[in-house]
């Protein structure tokens, strides 16, 4: 088939209209290439900083966009801010080589629906922008681990420890006796009780090999 008849019979079909947000032209026209590639995809339009997408966007509305954090200029995440403000609608996966937990929950607040690393094989970007159109969340599996993992310190908040008692927890994890701890921090040995029986509550368990066990599984010493 002629590039001209395949068009034709993309443009025919019910697509899903995709734009790139990037700014290294190489990557920015490979990815074009692979979105264009595929049959039910189609690309609709190219920016290399977000200023220029902001302007551009709004005059032709993709379905999906796919958005780079580290622009020049505007962020990657301060534009889906006012993109996702503006139309609600449109779906946004962010395609960056940045891992870290601040950089992927400040996105996915600002909007983002879905989160894949620079490195994604060209088949998983095709099925993340057509996941993201069913009301799929695609992210790389690193990120989606760090995501759970997040939501799960979330239900289950780490018990808040005084100075005193993380001092008092650390040396009891260390195998010091409550006579030892009293010598190291210049307390009594009632203090110490006291103190302990204070960290078994919060960390809800009844006996020290609980509470050693408790705080190295959730590194509170």
């Amino acid at each position: 088939m002629s590039l001209v008849s395949r068009n034709k019979t993309k443009k025919n079909k019910s697509m899903i209209n995709v734009c790139i947000i990037e700014d290294k032209r190489d990557i920015r026209e490979g990815l074009k290439i692979i979105i264009d590639g595929d049959e039910e995809i189609n690309c609709l339009s190219t920016y290399e900083d977000g200023e220029s997408a902001l302007i551009g966007i709004p005059k032709n509305l993709p379905d999906v966009l796919i958005m780079d954090i580290g622009l020049p200029g505007i962020s990657g995440i301060e534009a889906v801010k006012i993109l996702k403000d503006n139309h609600p609608q449109l779906d946004i996966i962010m395609l960056t080589v940045h891992a870290d937990d601040e950089s992927v929950f400040q996105s996915l607040s600002a909007g983002a629906c879905g989160y894949l690393m620079k490195n994604t094989f060209p088949s998983k970007l095709i099925s993340a922008i057509k996941e993201v159109r069913k009301g799929g969340a695609p992210m790389t599996s690193n990120i989606a681990r760090m995501v759970v993992g997040s939501f799960n310190s979330f239900a289950n908040p780490q018990p808040m420890l005084t100075k005193r008692e993380k001092e008092v927890l650390h040396f009891l994890c260390d195998g010091n006796s409550y006579n030892m701890i009293s010598d190291k921090l210049f307390i009594s040995r009632d203090t110490v009780r006291y103190h302990i029986k204070n960290i078994y509550q919060k960390l809800q368990v009844n006996s020290k090999s609980e509470a050693v066990s408790k705080a190295l599984k959730n590194k509170l010493v």
